[in-house]
């Protein structure tokens, strides 16, 4: 087959490419980084012949051109797996939706529930000599997505890396409808703000606790990056590597030396994940990098492979927990900020491992715009949270000040451990609402 021959009669224009999307059509725009730019503006430009599209994608970086028509919710809807800030705030304008879900049964999704998709579209990594576009940083689901969709649109970018992997990671020009060279943006990028005394405080809790030969999994957020650039900086040594998002922090852990994936059960010598964002230098590190494994998310996030990972480490945010150990990592009250992603499939599969610990980490308090300070450990969750972890799922609790174990603890004991690493303000109050709940026996420390 001469590849070169049917990848010039698939290329087209990025307006005739979307010529294919009718009105009430289901759209899905990939995942992340890969979302489409030309694309997304060709689509766009035919917003006053459309109505009823129903979009889906996550993890933002940039509001969609779509999503900036007017009467955008007329012409077009956009339904997100898992909330960017950009997200968030379509979501307060009332043209964007969250599709609750376990991450890791993202792929079952669209091949037992979600066909057919009637168009898939989003960036790809160039051609390469086997006919193969690469999904760059992005593996997820998208081989799930292609499976089941009528047609499937790639955008060609030349900066997006190739990234290497075990399977499903890239897409064949036998298996594409069109194919449209975009404009060959840079990668979005994302900033990590730097970290806070507070988030430095709980690193230096968590990072005590990782053995040499760990196996980690960092969230998204200013405390799991901070565990990563003290363990670039620490004595560690051999870890592995197995988790949902790559980030900068596995980077520079990696550029130190302490990364080798020398005691990993499967995948040895290799770090797995699902999905990339970080910085150019996070993109630079992945490209044909043979120690990278992108995987999809069914693989990456299943309990039973995190299980078979020995002292695996998962370390995860929360927006607030309760004195029953409830943890929301989702919404405040009702406002929705996040999503489930892959929070609880690591709690699980990290209490399972042999020597695994999963750590769900927060500053004890927040402060409001007017400047109020409130506790992030509260009595019960606020009306209207999500519990992403239940009470019988949390293992380590983390806050700046200190580390419990919530295992096998009744609810008084909870009580007690999780109050006394509330912040110091807040405990007497706590104290008084655990005795009105009845969760708090006479015989607790005061």
């Amino acid at each position: 087959m001469d590849f070169q021959k049917l990848y010039q009669e698939k290329l087209t224009t990025p307006q005739q490419a979307v010529s294919l999307i009718r009105s009430g059509d289901w759209v899905d725009y990939g995942w992340c980084v890969c979302t489409p730019r030309t694309l997304d503006k060709a689509l766009a430009a035919r917003y006053e012949e459309l109505t009823d599209v129903k979009v889906r994608g996550g993890v933002l970086f940039e509001k969609p051109a779509i999503m900036q028509v007017p009467d955008v919710a007329e012409h077009f809807t956009w339904n997100s797996w898992h909330m960017s800030g950009v997200e968030r705030k379509m979501i307060a304008e009332g043209s964007c939706f969250y599709i609750p879900l376990r991450y890791s049964e993202m792929p079952g999704h669209y091949r037992r529930y979600l066909k057919p998709v009637q168009v898939a579209m989003f960036q790809v990594a160039p051609m390469d000599e086997f006919g193969y576009f690469n999904f760059g940083p992005s593996i997820s689901h998208m081989r799930a997505l292609c499976e089941v969709a009528d047609a499937v649109i790639v955008e060609v970018n030349q900066n997006m890396p190739r990234c290497l992997g075990g399977f499903e990671e890239s897409i064949h020009i036998s298996d594409v409808t069109y194919v449209v060279e975009g404009e060959n943006p840079p990668m979005w990028t994302l900033g990590a703000s730097p970290a806070t005394p507070v988030d430095e405080a709980v690193a230096k809790l968590i990072v005590s606790e990782v053995p040499n030969g760990a196996c980690l999994q960092l969230g998204i957020g200013g405390m799991p990056n901070a565990v990563g650039s003290m363990i670039a900086q620490s004595d560690l040594k051999d870890l592995g590597v197995h988790t949902e998002m790559y980030v900068d922090g596995f980077v520079d852990m990696a550029l130190a030396g302490k990364i080798t994936g020398a005691h990993k059960s499967i995948d040895r010598g290799r770090q797995t994940y699902a999905f990339a964002a970080g910085s150019q230098k996070l993109y630079d590190y992945l490209n044909n990098n043979p120690a990278c494994m992108g995987a999809p998310v069914d693989y990456t996030n299943d309990v039973r492979v995190v299980a078979q990972l020995d002292n695996f480490i998962s370390i995860n945010n929360a927006v607030d927990v309760d004195l029953f150990g409830q943890v929301n990592a989702e919404s405040s009250g009702v406002r929705h900020i996040s999503g489930a992603g892959g929070q609880l499939d690591f709690v699980l599969g990290a209490y399972l491992s042999k020597g695994g610990k999963s750590f769900i980490c927060c500053s004890s308090t927040m402060k409001g715009k007017d400047g109020t300070l409130t506790s992030r450990i509260r009595p019960t969750l606020r009306e209207g949270s999500i519990v992403t972890d239940t009470r019988s799922n949390l293992h380590y609790l983390v806050t700046e000040y200190g580390i419990v174990n919530l295992k096998g603890l009744a609810t008084w004991q909870r009580a007690e451990a999780i109050i006394g690493i509330a912040h110091p303000d807040f405990r007497e109050e706590l104290i008084r609402q655990a005795e009105a709940m009845g969760i708090w026996r006479k015989s607790n420390k005061r």
